[in-house]
């Protein structure tokens, strides 16, 4: 029925969620739909038929999403689905952070040939004391699938968490400890915190917003810890950072020529998604958005069109019609079919920006013709028949 192709391995447990007669391909110019976890896509000519690009993870930035939405081409993410992953990594840099348990154990590799090290230890592991973190102060800036697990997760561990998200959803909030303080700025968490986590989507407004400004408003001897994106922070002004002694180690789960030869940074290759855990799941949920919008034209999860769901498709067709700028689609669409003598069964239809996404269920099949005329409303890119 559809063909689909994988630009990187994609779990086998998510792949057996396409049904049966789904076509697996190698030839992306065959594909109406890609699945991708972190090959880039910027440079590819995107195909005449391609319907959808689903991305195993969260971050897009490998996609070229707004060529893609000028074709019709819906991108996919999976939120959340790595979550659990990227919690438990942001713990575990906190506790490197706190302890020097990397230095301890590159000095036991280094020794390991000390016949005595049994004894030599006790002199030696003074070095690489550290502190605990419960009783301490934990910021957590972007409270969504990821913050909210780590927040709570460090509640449990005895620490004092205060939390920022000026978008914070109800589904999030519901899932917040009652025990963590909601603050109406981050730089309440930048004066009060002993550590602090930012898990945003990397935008225009929060590129770099880890910066000096930022810095000179926290503690001294504070703790950075970045599992979400290497641009959210400024690499210069917090190399001045950990010179000067503010910041007391900048742990980042995304290492660059700067960072990883820099003091003070403990750097991680890009593991907070790197278990089969994460990867499974990212890869059940990536099949099943491409699926239901392969058959039933619904969107879920994207990061360049608006949500629109109205189930499993009902009757012999369901029309779906893409635009831009374009006012009362809805109306419109409605119009074109009924002059058609096309039945309505139900009418959906979300906008994002500028661009819109319309769903219908209809009583018979959609003539050429009729395609053609709802090709025509103004703005509109791309009509989609499924019947």
């Amino acid at each position: 029925m559809y063909t689909v192709t994988c630009f990187n391995p994609i779990a086998k447990c998510g792949l057996e969620r396409l049904p049966a007669e789904y076509n697996i391909t190698e030839d992306v110019k065959e594909a109406q739909a890609i699945l991708v976890r972190s090959a880039s896509m910027h440079e590819m000519e995107l195909p005449e038929g391609l319907l959808a690009v689903a991305r195993a993870g969260a971050g897009v930035n490998n996609i070229p999403l707004d060529r893609c939405a000028d074709q019709g081409i819906v991108v996919f993410n999976t939120p959340g689905a790595n979550a659990n992953g990227v919690k438990e990594l942001t713990i575990a840099a906190m506790l490197l952070a706190a302890r020097d348990i990397t230095g301890g154990a590159a000095w036991v590799k280094e020794n390991r040939g000390d016949e005595n090290i049994g004894k030599t230890v006790e002199k030696a592991k003074k070095a690489f004391a550290g502190t605990e973190i419960a009783g301490k102060k934990l910021g957590v800036i972007g409270l969504g699938a990821i913050g909210a697990k780590v927040a709570n997760a460090a509640v449990g561990l005895g620490m004092d968490v205060y939390g920022y998200d000026p978008y914070l959803s109800v589904q999030s909030a519901w899932a917040i400890d009652s025990r963590v303080t909601c603050v109406k700025t981050p730089e309440e968490i930048y004066q009060c915190c002993d550590y602090i986590t930012v898990h945003v989507p990397l935008m225009d407004s929060t590129k770099g917003m880890l910066n000096q400004e930022a810095f000179s408003q926290m503690k001294d001897g504070a703790v950075i810890l970045n599992m979400a994106r290497d641009l959210l922070v400024n690499d210069d002004d917090m190399e001045q950072a950990l010179k000067s002694g503010k910041i007391r180690k900048y742990v980042t789960d995304f290492p660059n020529a700067k960072t990883a030869n820099m003091e003070g940074v403990l750097a991680i290759p890009h593991l907070g998604a790197s278990t089969e855990e994460s990867e499974d799941n990212c890869a059940v949920m990536a099949c099943d958005e491409l699926t239901d919008y392969l058959e039933n034209g619904n969107i879920v999860n994207s990061v360049n069109y608006p949500s629109c769901s109205m189930g499993k498709k009902k009757g012999p067709a369901r029309v779906a019609v893409f635009a831009r700028g374009a006012e009362n689609v809805i109306g419109q669409v409605s119009d074109i079919l009924s002059q058609a003598g096309v039945g309505i069964s139900a009418i959906a239809g979300n906008s994002r920006g500028d661009l819109s996404y319309t769903l219908a269920d209809v009583d018979q099949k959609i003539s050429d013709s009729c395609e053609e005329a709802l090709k025509k409303i103004g703005g509109v890119l791309k009509v989609r028949v499924i019947q």
